[in-house]
């Protein structure tokens, strides 16, 4: 389909237990998605060499995490955003090591983990994940069911436990 763009998110699981995956609260400012929550991400650059690239630029640019703090895993299936805008949004799978996250104030008004199990007990049929009073929905949600539908049902947990295992970061 014409017109349409390509970007990628990445959802990031700390190495160290609880394992929390990175969400990003949007800056009320945005032209795209104001005051939302989301993964870190955003749309291709001419200088990202793919879309793998994409995702760990804006994983550094949005939340200070460095490429080489994180190792993707898994690449899920892209989902055309609905409704909104015009992405095409290919999720990744990285195991981060830890270390301080620093917000982009200009994109992002903060900054927040979920535990891996939190996420995991989210159902298919549930829109909307809810924690600790923050509302997950949307693309997001629908990435989020992605995810979990690969760790249930295909190797991806098989990925992530082994670079959990090998400690490299």
């Amino acid at each position: 389909m014409s017109g349409r763009r390509k970007a990628a998110v990445v959802i990031a699981i700390f190495r160290r237990p609880p394992h929390g995956i990175v969400f990003v609260e949007r800056a009320v400012h945005l032209r795209d998605h104001p005051g939302q929550i989301g993964l870190p991400g955003g749309g291709v650059h001419l200088e990202d060499r793919d879309l793998a690239a994409t995702a760990l630029r804006e994983l550094h640019e949005e939340v200070g995490i460095a490429p080489v703090r994180a190792t993707i895993v898994g690449e899920l299936p892209m989902l055309r955003q609905r409704r909104v805008n015009n992405f095409d949004v290919t999720p990744f799978v990285a195991v981060v090591a830890e270390g301080e996250l620093t917000i982009d104030a200009a994109e992002t008004a903060g900054v927040f983990l979920v535990p891996l199990a939190a996420v995991l007990e989210h159902r298919a049929e549930h829109i909307v994940l809810d924690y600790e009073g923050r509302r997950i929905w949307g693309l997001t949600a629908r990435i989020l069911e992605s995810f979990v539908e690969e760790w249930t049902a295909g190797d991806l947990r098989a990925r992530v436990t082994a670079e959990l295992a090998t400690g490299s970061l």
